[in-house]
């Protein structure tokens, strides 16, 4: 006798949105783990500016963090910021994408001479400054209130951004603000332009 097959319940919507958030987070301390077990200095791999033959390290070096006090203090606010940013939009890979990019390129171009750059915190930054700034540019209200609570609560990261923290790498906390800011403006402007249409 065949038995129907019993049907899994759905993840809720909200749950799906984050996972890709948590997978991000799980992948960097998947690494960290792999650093720590394995003699293979991952940390090797991150921005080194202006050197052509470390140009993946844009990419990487989010993954990447000087051991588990660093990675936690970063997990905490992306966790935070990340789901913000998943659950209040649709644009969580292309703003996660844009500012690892653009901000992992400034650092690559502008960063210290000799210095090697690791860690989310550019991406932290850049969550952070996309939240702010985009409620007010799409003109929708409650992402603007967000914005502010994001400031409020956030603000003093802004001294992040100043060269005042001897081995902190604060250009990747600037341009992955910039980077935040930049796409904020953007995607605010075209979602802004999108006129619901009405149907009859």
């Amino acid at each position: 006798m065949s038995q129907p097959a019993t049907r899994r319940p759905d993840l809720p919507a909200w749950a799906r949105r984050v996972i890709p958030v948590l997978v991000l987070v799980a992948l960097m301390w998947v690494s960290e783990i792999v650093d720590l077990v394995l003699p293979l200095r991952l940390d090797q791999f991150g921005i080194r500016p202006r050197d052509p033959g470390h140009l993946a390290g844009i990419v990487l070096s989010p993954f990447l963090h000087l051991g588990f006090g660093h990675l936690l203090a970063n997990t905490v606010t992306l966790l935070v910021l990340g789901s913000l940013l998943a659950l209040t939009t649709r644009h969580l890979w292309l703003v996660t994408g844009g500012v690892v990019l653009l901000g992992g390129l400034g650092v690559w171009l502008l960063g210290g001479p000799g210095t090697v750059h690791i860690g989310a915190s550019g991406v932290v930054y850049g969550y952070a400054a996309f939240l702010a700034v985009y409620g007010f540019v799409a003109r929708r209200v409650w992402q603007a209130v967000l914005g502010l609570l994001v400031v409020v609560v956030y603000g003093s990261m802004l001294w992040g951004v100043l060269p005042v923290r001897e081995g902190v790498s604060w250009q990747a906390h600037l341009f992955g603000a910039a980077a935040g800011v930049a796409l904020a403006v953007w995607l605010g402007r075209r979602d802004r332009s999108r006129v619901p249409v009405a149907s009859r």
